[in-house]
């Protein structure tokens, strides 16, 4: 008796396409570090410099440096304010150099440089100015529910639009398990997500600019109209495509771009 391998196929065509967009989110999302290295003394230095803090207490970046005659300053100012230019000289503990930024209120961020310094020379790890933008702490229960509910949706989404593609039976049932797994994951956990981390539960439109949220709305209202669409029709498979590719559209916006920020210079004094 032949079995019948296609759904199998597709299932693992899904799961192969929902990790290569978490790699992808996860490397041009702007909380990624950043990643490098530099020569001082004769001796090559590998960083990495932080972009997101959700700890208690001040950010501290930390860089393994074991050469004692290179020392060096950290630059930084609060992002979007009228702050002057702070300088901290680096730390040395054992074979690392740190620097402890303040800590800021959630969205708040601070902008900095990394300098190293030997008799002879002078070396900046970021010519491109970093970023740390701080958040409150989400419970891990709740965060690591949201993230698997998310790629749950997007392994299901992705299966759907190659049913349709393929003309499968199964359009229905797939579209209904993708606007499930979007509105528990997007619009019931991504707020509280978001509350937790920064004392908001939406700063998408209409409220703001945020593109996370933006974007999960905008796809889940393509879903939806694709469910209306294949409830009444089993066999549509028009706005599911629709569907299929906006999401693989929105999910090419890197992560928490145009994110909560907090502006210094419209806070009072």
């Amino acid at each position: 008796m032949k079995t019948n391998k296609k759904p199998l196929m597709l299932w693992l065509a899904a799961i192969i396409f929902m990790l290569i967009f978490v790699v992808y989110q996860r490397l041009t999302g702007p909380t990624h570090p950043v990643i490098g290295k530099t020569e001082i003394a004769g001796n090559l230095i590998r960083y990495s410099l932080l972009r997101s803090w959700d700890k208690t207490g001040d950010a501290e970046i930390k860089i393994k440096v074991q050469n004692s005659d290179v020392n060096g300053f950290c630059k930084y100012r609060r992002f979007k304010s009228y702050d002057d230019w702070s300088i901290i000289l680096l730390k040395r503990e054992g074979e690392y150099l740190t620097a402890n930024l303040p800590h800021q209120p959630p969205a708040g961020k601070i902008i900095y440089y990394i300098c190293f310094q030997n008799r002879a020379e002078t070396v900046i790890l970021n010519h491109k100015s970093t970023i740390i933008r701080f958040t409150g702490a989400v419970p891990p229960a709740i965060l690591w529910t949201h993230i698997i509910i998310m790629f749950a949706a997007m392994v299901f989404a992705i299966r759907a639009l190659l049913e349709a593609f393929t003309k499968g039976s199964k359009i229905f049932p797939l579209t209904l398990a993708t606007c499930i797994f979007l509105f528990l994951g997007g619009l019931f956990l991504g707020p509280i997500v978001q509350n937790y981390a920064f004392n908001a539960y939406w700063t998408g439109w209409p409220f703001g600019h945020d593109l996370t949220d933006d974007k999960t709305l905008a796809s889940f209202i393509l879903w939806a109209i694709a469910l209306i669409k294949t409830w009444k029709n089993h066999k549509h498979r028009t706005w599911v495509i629709i569907a299929g590719l906006g999401l693989i559209a929105v999910y090419l916006v890197p992560h928490s771009v145009l994110g909560s920020e907090l502006d210094y210079t419209k806070l009072k004094k």
